[in-house]
Formats: structure tokens, C-alpha cells, sequence
């Protein structure tokens, strides 16, 4: 069985950069908010745990994504299972203030006044949505995020 994980490797001030892998081979960067031990609403990026992935067809961004990537969207991929936390998607963006809790993909990062952006994001967003939704609809819907910072 393929492993997906998030392994968190560097700490911005507002900011947290780590890499997705999807059976220990390495697909992208992940922007998020700051790890924190108590959670601001749109400012915390999720506790390290294991977590379900899934498809979400109805939250508001799948509609914009779903005409936006027409050919390959079948539904946000969604982490599910986090306590305090709802509608975590993988989606594109480039600033710690893109994500509100969830998880940005980018192709290579930058670290300007003390934190990280993730450039490219839309490239990589293409490249691991066919990945992610393929281990969701082969059972493969766990994913680790672990704190290597």
C-alpha cells in the first residue's frame, strides 16, 4: 500500500513548509499556517496525526475548481478527521494568507521576510490531484502528517 504523507521541515513566522510524499516518492511542496498548540480559526495549520483523505463535491470551491480543471477535477480532496477543523482541502495558492487552515501545493519555495511562499503552485496541483484522487479511490485514504521541524 502506497503511504501518503506530509513530512513539516521548516518554520516561517506565519508560516510552515513541508513536503508531500505519495509512496515515498516526493511530489511537492505544502505551504500551511503556523503550527501552533492552540488553534486560531484560518491562522493554524492541522495537528500532526493521521488523517482520511476524500473527495468533497459540495463545499463552494469545489464549483470553482470544478470549471477551472474541467477535464480531471472529481471533487476537492478533502483531510478529514481533524478535530477542530473542517473543509482542509489540497488546493493552489502562494502566501501563508491562501490557505485559512488548508494545504497548498507549490513546485519550488521561497523564503522572503521570514516566510515561506510556494511558487508554481497551480503546476503542482496538477500534477498530484490525478495522484491523490487515484490512493483515495484504491483505499488508500490515509495520510500522515509528521513534525520534522
Amino acid at each position: 500500500m502506497d503511504e501518503t504523507k506530509i513530512i513539516r521541515m521548516a518554520a516561517g513566522n506565519n508560516s510552515t513548509l513541508g513536503h508531500l510524499y505519495i509512496g515515498n516518492i516526493f511530489c511537492c511542496y505544502i505551504l500551511e499556517d503556523t503550527v501552533r498548540d492552540r488553534k486560531i480559526p484560518g491562522r493554524t495549520a492541522i495537528p500532526a496525526g493521521e488523517y482520511t483523505l476524500g473527495l468533497n463535491t459540495v463545499a463552494g470551491m469545489n464549483a470553482r475548481y470544478s470549471s477551472r480543471y474541467a477535464s480531471m477535477h472529481r471533487g476537492m480532496v478533502e483531510v478529514r478527521g481533524i478535530p477542530n477543523f473542517s473543509l482542509v482541502f489540497f488546493h493552489i495558492g502562494n502566501y501563508h494568507t491562501d490557505t485559512a487552515g488548508c494545504l497548498l501545493t507549490g513546485s519550488y519555495w521561497q523564503l522572503i521576510d521570514g516566510d515561506y511562499r510556494v511558487l508554481h503552485s497551480a503546476a503542482a496541483y496538477k500534477l498530484v490531484y490525478p495522484l491523490l484522487v487515484e490512493q483515495i479511490e484504491q483505499g488508500n485514504d490515509r495520510m500522515k502528517v509528521i513534525n520534522q521541524l
